[in-house]
């Protein structure tokens, strides 16, 4: 076992990468048993050095200058939990093209730009990890990557952001959407802007980086629609819940017959499915196929902790295996198309706003099934001449169902939007 300890770059001295140095310095003798030799954090960049930080970073560890951990041949991995697409995108090239491995978390990076990344990283032979990208704690990445290489993977499916499962837990028993992200800013698991949580768009990040994996096809960010919770009413969340159903926001890659579908909506899941039962801050990602059937992984999906912990299973597994047998290509090796979200079918919430009168009903059945839309379910309550009325239809191509519902809300008895959510089947 060597005495001389290996040298660690960080961009970013934040919740995440000021966990990382805690979490090393804690470990230290648990991680040089693994790695062979002591690990040490030797420079971390940060934006302003002078600015106060609860981290309590040791004297000389930050820099503002990114060449001096380009440039460091002390450093041999450099763990990349700054964010933001440049100029990181630019200083993940040059430590590429300087021999230096980088260990990433940032999702949306990826997303954009993960094809010229691993071409780079695979060109200078070196290594590109990212399993905190996704799922925090969670070790998807590796799963997907590794274990299932031939597996055959045909759908993925779950709870991949830890936020909006916390304030969608909190809002089913009965607290308002205000409330539960402020709470959620208060516990370190929203961002003061939390816009990229609440909107969906950070789980739109981690659905293309999951079906880029499993179909081993590429898929950005550009490719998933996605919707989010903000102007999610707490009304259907507790109709959802009078009906059997739980409200989650679901990242889906789905192959079908025509290509891949890909999406991030808030989802009625029923409460007989395990998806439902997933409280808090926790994330679940289903993975099913031929051979696999189905495979449930669970964990923290937020926090700096729990993230930082991602990240030094990577950093490990980069000092451990540097001329062994990772996988360093992305396995990008078909092109599938996407498929548009009119063309999928799915069930379907509907939410309407009635004047409470004689042939309301009829009136929206009959448009539903002229376009061959069926319905399953449906309550109404009524109160001084106006009723809700919420719908649950059987699966539909969506397309067809939206034109009906525009079709509907165009009656004189409607008042105001439909409200529509869609469905998780049973199966």
């Amino acid at each position: 076992m060597s005495n001389a300890p290996i040298g660690i770059g960080l961009l970013g001295y934040g919740t995440v990468g000021s966990a990382v140095d805690r979490l090393l310095r804690a470990r230290r003798e648990d991680v040089t048993r693994v790695v062979g030799a002591p690990v040490a954090i030797r420079r971390a960049l940060v934006r302003d050095a002078s600015a106060p930080r609860a981290g309590a970073p040791a004297a000389g560890l930050l820099t503002e200058d990114f060449a001096v951990i380009r440039d460091d041949p002390g450093i041999a991995v450099v763990a990349e939990v700054m964010g933001g697409v440049e100029p990181t995108r630019t200083w993940m090239l040059e430590l590429f093209a300087a021999g230096k491995s980088v260990v990433t978390a940032n999702k949306q990076l990826l997303a954009r730009h993960g094809a010229e990344l691993f071409a780079a990283a695979e060109q200078h032979g070196v290594q590109l990890r990212f399993e905190a990208s996704v799922c925090a704690a969670i070790p998807v990445v590796k799963v997907l990557r590794e274990s299932m290489i031939a597996s055959e993977v045909t759908a993925v499916l779950g709870i991949v952001n830890g936020t909006t499962n916390f304030m969608l837990t909190a809002m089913a028993q009965g607290a308002d959407y205000a409330t539960v992200l402020a709470e959620a800013q208060r516990l370190g698991y929203a961002e003061a802007d939390p816009t990229e949580d609440v909107t969906g768009a950070d789980a739109a990040a981690k659905v293309a980086i999951l079906a880029s994996i499993a179909f081993h096809t590429r898929v950005t960010i550009d490719d998933v629609p996605h919707e989010g919770i903000d102007t999610l009413d707490s009304v259907d969340v507790a109709f959802a819940n009078d009906l059997g159903y739980s409200v989650k926001l679901i990242g889906q890659a789905r192959r079908v017959p025509a290509g891949v579908v890909v999406g991030v909506a808030p989802t009625l899941v029923p409460h007989t499915h395990p998806l439902s039962a997933v409280a808090g801050s926790f994330n679940a990602v289903m993975l099913r196929g031929d051979a696999i059937r189905e495979v449930t992984l669970v964990g923290p999906g937020a926090g700096g902790d729990e993230t930082a912990s991602a990240v030094i299973g990577d950093l490990m597994g980069v000092l451990g295996t540097s001329n062994s047998g990772f996988l360093r290509a992305d396995g990008f090796f078909r092109s599938l198309p996407i498929v548009p979200p009119a063309e999928v079918e799915s069930p379907l919430y509907l939410r309407l706003d009635v004047r409470d009168e004689p042939g309301v009903l009829a009136a929206i059945a009959t448009i539903l099934a002229e376009e061959a839309v069926s319905i399953d379910s449906v309550v109404q309550r009524a109160a001084e001449g106006r009723a809700l009325l919420v719908i649950v239809t059987h699966p539909a191509p969506e397309g067809a169902a939206r034109r009906a519902i525009a079709r509907i809300a165009e009656l004189a008895f409607c008042e105001g939007e439909p409200v529509v959510l869609r469905v998780l089947p049973t199966t």
